[in-house]
């Protein structure tokens, strides 16, 4: 398949040019007769947690409905530089990032990752936010998605901003498209 701008990583994909200071920590899930246990974030894990950099503050769950885009038009991102892990526990999610930090060395680098149950244990990871970059995302299953977040700050009205897609044109001088998005996971939800 032809890659394109709206390439979307799994945790199989082993190539995926990811935004600088992205993380992706694939999660174990610990399975028996009852259940599954899975954890999702430990002091020990120094590649999503620092007591100095990346705190742990405080966490929430939102639910959004099938279909639904978390900021439909415009980019969510953290003037103050909060950092987000998500994990997404039930559902299916495709959450976007992009890059327009000026020193940057991944500046105007864009990622789609797609989170969630339908992809079995492949689909349990948490995804660091850097501080400053922009996201949102979109449920993809056809039930409701839920999403924790870890943010390194508690939670600050003042500390959130939107953006509008248009202010920030994709590095194809494109502007972002939820239409493309949803195109491109019903191509991918093929291959799955």
């Amino acid at each position: 398949m032809k890659k394109t701008m709206y390439a979307i990583y799994t945790l199989k994909e082993r190539s995926y040019p990811l935004i600088h200071d992205a993380t992706v920590r694939k999660l174990i899930v610990h399975s028996d007769p009852r259940g599954t246990l899975t954890e999702v974030l430990k002091t020990t894990w120094e590649d999503i947690y620092d007591e100095d950099k990346m705190p742990f503050t405080q966490v929430y769950y939102s639910t959004t409905k099938s279909g639904v885009a978390r900021d439909k038009s415009d980019w969510h991102f953290h003037p103050g530089g909060q950092a987000d892990r998500f994990v997404v526990i039930f559902g299916d999610i495709i959450l976007a990032i992009y890059d327009v930090r000026e020193n940057s060395p991944t500046k105007d680098r864009f990622n789609l990752f797609w989170m969630g149950q339908s992809l079995g244990n492949e689909g349990q990871y948490t995804i660091v936010i850097p501080q400053r970059i922009l996201h949102c995302y979109l449920v993809v299953s056809k039930k409701p998605a839920t999403l924790l977040n870890f943010p390194s700050r508690l939670y600050d009205p003042d500390e959130e901003g939107r953006i509008p897609f248009k202010n920030f044109p994709l590095p194809d001088g494109s502007t972002f498209s939820w239409e493309k998005v949803r195109k491109a996971s019903t191509a991918y939800a093929k291959k799955i």
